[in-house]
């Protein structure tokens, strides 16, 4: 897919914060010949094939003295519970914890950052140009990470990941099933959404990239209407189409454009959130 890299080849990758995205992420390095390290506080057992575990807390600057040196880091971590303070534990001051505990600075340090940095923008279209306006500390944190990330000499790049949903993120089918999923039916309200393993894929196009841009927005190419999409899925697993509701609260109303994106030479496998549910059931 990519003519140049920012990452050559057996260059070594490290991924900070090593869940079920950051763990996807090491999988697709490790597939491609590059060393990988998987920090995580709590190392799982053995590694998969390609993967070493690291073991430190992001949250603790001490538990970081021995990072391996790396070409690439990843920074995908998630909060130990929603509210402010834990997000600020992570994000920034567990990126900021972890670029300077690092023995070398890496060529790219690619963050896993939210599109709830967005605000309400009435159903228009939104990308990378149009100005942040969090609605909610989430929002504000993460904005602030990357900011931080912008001033460290480390190849920054904030990646937006829209709603992530696959392979053990089925919530939605499940309240549709169960008849606890409302739409505000008619309004023109949008849901932006990605698969989870597009959201990897994308988060290591953007790291292999050898000139990125410092932002993006890793959403898939086809933002729909709540109600259409809810509608769709209802059919899907067999369930009566849902109630009419209030539009998501704290979120924003908005159609994201991974326009950049696919500029750059990605494409979704699942460019359309119908067709990814419709190959989880």
């Amino acid at each position: 897919m990519l003519a140049t890299s920012s990452t050559p080849m057996h260059a070594a990758v490290l991924i900070a914060g090593a869940g079920d995205v950051g763990m996807r992420v090491a999988s697709r390095f490790a597939a491609l010949g590059h060393p990988v390290f998987a920090l995580r506080r709590h190392p799982p057992g053995a590694a998969p094939p390609g993967v070493t575990w690291v073991r430190g807390d992001l949250t603790d600057p001490g538990s970081l003295a021995a990072l391996p040196k790396v070409a690439t880091v990843v920074y995908a971590p998630t909060p130990a519970a929603r509210d402010e303070a834990a997000y600020r534990a992570i994000f920034p001051d567990g990126l900021r914890h972890l670029v300077e505990a690092l023995p070398a600075a890496p060529a790219r340090t690619v963050f896993a950052s939210s599109t709830a940095v967005y605000g309400e923008h009435g159903g228009d279209w939104v990308d990378e140009d149009t100005p942040p306006d969090p609605p909610g500390f989430n929002g504000r944190i993460l904005l602030e990470a990357e900011h931080w990330l912008g001033t460290a000499s480390v190849g920054g790049v904030s990646v937006r990941l829209a709603g992530l949903y696959g392979p053990g993120r089925t919530q939605l089918l499940d309240r549709l099933r169960e008849g606890k999923a409302a739409v505000p039916r008619g309004q023109g309200v949008y849901a932006n959404r990605i698969h989870v393993d597009d959201a990897a894929a994308a988060l290591v196009h953007v790291a292999r990239l050898a000139d990125p841009a410092p932002v993006y927005l890793g959403v898939d190419d086809t933002p729909l209407p709540i109600d259409v999409l809810y509608g769709d899925l209802a059919t899907l697993v067999g369930s009566p189409p849902p109630p009419d509701g209030p539009p998501p609260a704290g979120v924003g109303n908005k159609r994201l454009s991974n326009a950049r994106l696919r500029a750059s030479g990605f494409r979704c496998t699942w460019p359309d959130a119908r067709e990814g549910y419709a190959a989880l059931v």
